[in-house]
């Protein structure tokens, strides 16, 4: 799967909103409009991404051994759950001047071209790249562009790939309390080369699939430009960016989805106060976005883990199947990150040793019933291989209800966010159809089969549908 594809956007697109659909790309491409679907050759993305589920690893934490070699034993776990796409955080040598802790942060690198040895060797982690391929995965590795660690090769090499203070002093990123790290000066083009040529080693030698970009809004979009240029030139390859501004300029040419952070915290707010289904609502959609790029649809990761705490105190349990459903169908790609398949009051330490401690695997099946939902249906395809959101109104602004449409199939969702029974009316009729997932507060349930849409008016407290027609 490494062709390069012309993509195809989907959704149905009406006549009243051709003006601000039309909005969304720039003037100097050829579209041609069709029923319900844009076509345009401008852009190339790897054509596994389609119908991608990332899962971000942590190494360290993931098993006791902290290794690549004990972390593979999970592979044909996360396979069967329908996870296809493996994000690893930071697996490069940590700097060991200035570090963090007991063992240091995985984004303070000292060398771009080499594994921390807490982890193995290189030769382990080539391994472990074959057989996640052998297996069906797509392995992405986590790009720390924006700073280097204080032994760096660089620091005594090439002191002038650094920002420097008055006196000629290599800096710390400004505005942060990243003491552990030395700011990069892209004004340079040596290092940007050097920089490309890094990431180009690991997709040449290693056949890394793409790069989840940290702190990816603290780099100049033209360096990223230049990156995705080169690293396309050697395969197709999927780009992630950490950004926390509101900018879209980075997911023009540089990357294809960014991360929602309005989904995110517009959903933490709804699993504490009643009536938030507009914000959701917005956030679903993830409007006006850049031609053919979509968002990461995620409620934890390894920052938010370990500073925000715990799921459960964020969202709470009775909440999570609500929710999860909400960001596996919303427009974009969904994140799942290590250890959410156990119980919800894990918060793990970031520069020691904590493992997650795998045994209950309480979220297992519901994520695993969501992964194959999302596979197995067209409509939630990520970015143009899926459906547009339609919203679908209701009189109660504490439930989200909405649909996708792909090639005549038809997924629609509907949601209640909040902690009480909810009584419901819609502007139209939703669509008779096969309830392909149903559960509350209480839990996932086996309910399948046709729809009695007369349920629909009354949600018991967290309940959620997902309906194919």
């Amino acid at each position: 799967m490494k062709k390069k594809l012309k993509r195809v956007i989907c959704g149905v697109i009406a006549a009243a909103m051709l003006a601000s659909m039309t909005a969304c790309f720039s003037d100097n491409k050829k579209e041609t409009f069709t029923e319900d679907k844009v076509v345009s050759d401008n852009r190339t993305q790897a054509d596994w991404i389609k119908d991608a589920v990332i899962y971000e690893v942590n190494v360290r934490q993931y098993t006791d051994e902290g290794t690549f070699n004990a972390f593979s034993e999970h592979l044909q776990r996360l396979k069967d759950m329908g996870v296809n796409t493996l994000w690893f955080m930071p697996i490069y040598s940590i700097s060991q001047v200035n570090k963090k802790g007991t063992l240091g942060s995985y984004y303070s690198i000292s060398d771009y071209m080499s594994v921390n040895s807490e982890f193995g060797t290189m030769e382990d982690f080539k391994n472990l790249v074959d057989k996640a391929h052998e297996m069906g995965f797509h392995v992405m590795l986590d790009w720390v562009a924006n700073h280097t660690g204080w032994d760096h090769v660089w620091i005594n090499e090439h002191p002038e790939y650094y920002k420097k203070d008055d006196s000629g002093n290599i800096i710390s990123p400004l505005g942060t309390d990243w003491n552990d790290v030395a700011q990069l000066d892209y004004n340079n083009n040596d290092m940007r080369q050097a920089m490309i040529d890094a990431m180009s080693y690991w997709v040449k030698d290693f056949e890394i699939d793409g790069f989840r970009c940290d702190y990816a809004q603290g780099v100049p979009v033209d360096f990223w430009e230049s990156a995705r240029t080169e690293l396309d030139k050697i395969k197709p390859i999927y780009m992630l960016a950490e950004d926390g501004t509101n900018a879209t300029s980075l997911l023009e040419n540089a990357f294809d989805s960014d991360y929602n952070f309005a989904l995110y915290d517009s959903l933490k707010t709804a699993s504490k106060m009643p009536a938030q289904a507009g914000n959701v609502m917005k956030a679903i959609k993830s409007d006006n976005l850049p031609y053919a790029s979509f968002k990461m649809n995620f409620l934890d990761n390894h920052d938010k883990n370990t500073y925000d705490k715990e799921m459960k105190e964020r969202f709470g349990d009775e909440s999570l199947g609500a929710l999860y459903t909400v960001a596996f169908t919303a427009y974009g790609v969904p994140l799942i990150y290590s250890g959410n398949e156990e119980d919800s009051d894990i918060a793990l330490e970031f520069f020691e040793k904590d493992n997650i401690g795998f045994g209950d695997y309480k979220y297992q099946d519901l994520l695993t019933k969501l992964c194959h939902i999302k596979e197995d249906n067209e409509p939630l395809f990520n970015g143009i291989y899926g459906g547009l959101i339609r919203e679908i109104k209701s009189d109660n602004k504490s439930v989200v209800s909405y649909e996708r449409v792909k090639n005549g199939k038809k997924i629609t969702v509907v949601v209640n966010l909040s902690k009480s029974e909810q009584k419901v009316k819609y502007d139209k009729k939703i669509s008779d159809g096969k309830i392909l997932i149903h559960g509350d507060s209480k839990g996932m349930d086996d309910i399948s089969g046709k729809l009695n849409v007369k349920d629909l008016n009354k949600l018991s407290p967290w309940e959620y549908y997902i309906i194919a027609s």
